[in-house]
């Protein structure tokens, strides 16, 4: 987590609530390329791989959180993301970071297949960016590994996935 950390939303309510459990709603964004393969970023927090995510801050709707997000963690700007699924379950969108903060989020995950922009590293929340088939993927956040999982039956059957 950032510098920019302490001054966002979530940042001032850990002031207030210590490590323990929050409810955050937040985006979550595949954004795959002309070879079908999505872009995964190193993450600074956890040391593996992870789709671009993040947390609402107040004011802000998903759409706007999704599009802050990807340019903060990517450098790109998304451009007609579609939504195909919502997670909220405890197993699938709790998480408990290095330092102890736990969350449980409550996002919806989009897709995206166009974008303007240059990726670009902060070095900071991200450490590195690729492309990676989604048939071979690298060491992820559980949560992020799991709803690429439900991103497949998405694209199987072409029915919004609530996990």
């Amino acid at each position: 987590m950032g510098d920019d950390f302490a001054d966002s939303y979530l940042g001032q309510l850990r002031k207030l609530i210590g490590s323990r459990m929050v409810l955050m709603p937040g985006a979550r964004c595949v954004i795959l390329d002309d070879q079908d393969r999505v872009l995964l970023q190193l993450r600074g927090d956890f040391h593996v791989w992870g789709l671009p995510a993040g947390f609402s801050e107040p004011g802000e709707s998903v759409l706007q959180t999704l599009v802050r997000e990807v340019r903060e963690e990517t450098g790109l700007n998304v451009l007609d993301p579609t939504p195909w699924g919502h997670a909220s379950s405890p197993e699938e969108a709790t998480l408990v970071y290095p330092n102890g903060d736990t969350i449980q989020g409550f996002g919806v995950d989009f897709v995206v297949r166009e974008w303007s922009g240059e990726l670009t590293i902060d070095g900071t929340e991200t450490l590195a960016l690729d492309w990676f088939p989604l048939d071979d993927l690298p060491e992820m956040i559980h949560a992020h590994k799991s709803a690429l999982g439900h991103f497949a039956r998405y694209r199987e059957t072409g029915t919004f996935q609530l996990f």
